[in-house]
């Protein structure tokens, strides 16, 4: 079994602009996310994005917009996320699971990369992102900004790196 860090994207690996975020000169990488991000993986963390990307349900931008996003990130990071989960819905559109606080798209991980909850964490920076992690036994990290605060978190940080040593001391 592996272990894994699932990381939401806005706020946590890119800036949120405070709407969507999906065209490349608006997607900057955060400062320290490329070396918080390697550090994870020579700890021995699959790295697997989870985000919910409802501009696409809305008719805002397209996967293709969203995949180049990803693509950028990958670039700036050295190429070490192992996945990219990404939920097109939103409940004034339309309905689903897989968008957090919905739990199927950590649970495709979890079968496709044989992922132990146990041992994994997720970072996110709005509660949905902790509450939908939990059912699995997901341990949370919270990036204070978005929202101010998020009482299912184990710890709340201002950054991927401030969550990196937490993990790190877990081990």
């Amino acid at each position: 079994m592996n272990k894994c860090v699932f990381l939401d994207r806005d706020g946590v690996l890119n800036y949120d602009h405070g709407d969507y975020t999906y065209r490349l000169e608006d997607f900057h990488v955060l400062l320290g996310v490329p070396e918080a991000l390697r550090q994870l993986k020579e700890a021995g963390f699959l790295l697997v994005v989870i985000t919910n990307q409802a501009g696409i349900a809305k008719g805002l931008y397209t996967d293709a917009e969203v995949n180049a996003c990803h693509d950028k990130l990958q670039g700036a990071c050295g190429g070490i996320i192992d996945a990219f989960y990404h939920s097109p819905y939103h409940p004034s559109v339309t309905q689903s699971i897989g968008r957090k606080p919905g739990s199927l798209l950590f649970e495709k991980a979890i079968a496709k990369f044989q992922i132990n909850p146990l041992e994994s964490w997720m970072i996110g920076d709005r509660s949905r992102d902790i509450e939908a992690a939990q059912p699995l036994q997901i341990k949370g990290i919270f990036i204070e900004g978005t929202e101010a605060s998020c009482a299912e978190a184990l710890y709340s940080v201002k950054s991927l790196s401030e969550a990196v040593p937490l993990i790190l001391g877990q081990l």
